[in-house]
């Protein structure tokens, strides 16, 4: 389970002062079984808001549109933000993302935020019969053009990758302001790129220690380098609020096993002295769950996403959304 990290460079407190956003604590959406998908989604984005958070993600599944669904709950939850933690790149191209992110920065007014990810290559490669090939030059140039379609309304750009000429504007009446660019990016060089291209990071599974030392200043020197503000760094943590932490922490390790796998996980787990995602989860009571969340914050986070918190069912999940919200509230 969690471990305690040496404070670092307290970002969260500085924004306050620096007219970036003050912090923030959302929660990623999951369910199994529902009757109806898109309702129980909707309700449960109600309870996190009625709990206190002040977002909610939606990760992209095979099921489901991540998109489409955020600008429903965006039209059904008053004042709640929404976001898509991630859209993988190579499963479409950025003039069909950009058209669906401008739909639900429209529907939500104003609320939406923009998730991508490189994915795994053999979920990718499997799943959509597509070469998993210099993926960070792709994310480079997705980035490059779909900030172009988002800004100006049109792209014209020819890559090694991917291509994109738009014969009409693709400006949308209403998708103001522009929606963010956050990228689930792990990596020196994914890292590197998304400090230059986007507004900031999705990090998974990265402990404040590894945030602090391997993370944010890879992302900040890009981003300053380049010219741009400070990139928002909005690691996705997750948390279960609970009187059984042994249990919970058994439970959490069969849910994020899949992550043991992958090597991107991998390297970020090791960096960290870890040897499975669960050691990651912030398990025990409240106070325990809001201490690990401030370290968070002290390693350079500006929001954080809480994953996992379905894992006990819907009544710990909502004492860890509760437990969360105090933090920032």
């Amino acid at each position: 389970m969690d471990v305690a990290a040496p404070r670092g460079m307290d970002v969260a407190r500085r924004a306050v002062g620096t007219g970036m956003n003050s912090p923030v604590i959302g929660t990623s959406l999951w369910f199994a079984q529902p009757e109806n998908a898109v309702d129980e989604t909707i309700v449960r984005a109600q309870v996190a808001a009625d709990a206190g958070l002040g977002k909610v993600w939606l990760g992209q599944r095979f099921d489901y549109d991540a998109i489409t669904l955020t600008a429903l709950i965006a039209r059904e939850v008053s004042g709640i933000g929404v976001g898509v933690s991630a859209v993988p790149i190579f499963s479409r191209h950025p003039i069909n993302v950009a058209a669906a992110a401008q739909t639900a920065q429209a529907a939500s007014h104003g609320r939406f935020e923009l998730g991508l990810a490189l994915g795994a290559a053999p979920l990718i490669e499997g799943t959509y019969g597509v070469d998993f090939r210099r993926p960070v030059r792709r994310l480079e140039e997705f980035l490059t053009i779909i900030g172009s379609l988002l800004r100006t309304g049109s792209s014209d750009f020819r890559g090694t990758e991917i291509s994109s000429t738009t014969p009409l504007p693709t400006g949308l009446p209403g998708a103001e302001p522009v929606p963010p660019i956050l990228v689930a990016a792990l990596g020196p060089r994914a890292l590197e790129v998304s400090g230059r291209l986007a507004d900031g990071i999705l990090p998974n599974l990265a402990g404040p220690s590894v945030l602090e030392q391997h993370i944010v200043p890879v992302v900040a020197t890009a981003a300053r380098e380049s010219g741009r503000p400070e990139p928002r760094i909005v690691p996705l943590v997750p948390a279960l609020v609970t009187d059984d932490p042994a249990a919970a922490f058994d439970q959490l390790s069969t849910a994020t096993a899949l992550y043991d796998t992958i090597p991107s996980y991998r390297r970020v787990l090791d960096l960290g002295g870890h040897t499975r995602a669960a050691e990651l989860g912030l398990i025990g009571d409240a106070r325990h769950v809001a201490d690990g969340l401030r370290r968070y914050f002290d390693a350079g986070a500006t929001e954080i996403i809480l994953t996992q918190t379905a894992t006990l069912g819907p009544d710990a999940e909502k004492r860890t959304w509760e437990a969360a919200a105090g933090v920032v509230g």
